[in-house]
């Protein structure tokens, strides 16, 4: 039986529905629980905080729009912290919904877009944060480490 790439699947129906895997989208998606529905990408571009599914070297991304500029994107995920510069033209589609434990959630619900518009707000804490604690593991690893 031969997969059909995610391209192919847009092509072919408009949108697609799958799992997602990973955890750069957390809290947001949960790996092996959440579906998301992606509608193939218009003409029209992206708007900030979209989660756009793009194209990496070979793997397929789902991450957000933080900023929108001429022909390119700044994405990340809600859960990373470098931002990547993403061309128009490797976006394939945009998250519409998502589906969790039989509880749909659309994109342009008010409710979702409070949470995005907060969590967003917060990445300069969330980033100082984690800096803090990555500082502070290594610290710990070169203190303690064996001999």
């Amino acid at each position: 039986m031969k997969h059909l790439t995610f391209e192919q699947i847009l092509d072919r129906d408009g949108s697609l529905v799958y799992k997602t895997r990973g955890i750069s989208m957390l809290p947001l998606l949960r790996q092996d629980r959440d579906l998301v529905v992606i509608k193939k990408k218009t003409d029209e571009p992206l708007k900030r905080f979209d989660v756009a599914l793009y194209k990496r070297d070979e793997k397929y991304v789902l991450h957000r729009v933080i900023h929108v500029k001429d022909g390119r994107y700044d994405i990340r995920g809600d859960n990373t912290f470098r931002i990547e510069d993403v061309p128009e033209e490797a976006v394939l589609g945009v998250l519409t919904e998502i589906n969790r434990n039989g509880k749909t959630i659309k994109a342009d619900n008010p409710s979702y877009m409070r949470y995005v518009r907060f969590w967003n707000s917060i990445y300069p804490l969330r980033s100082v944060y984690h800096r803090c604690r990555t500082s502070l593991g290594r610290l710990k690893r070169k203190t303690f480490r064996k001999a």
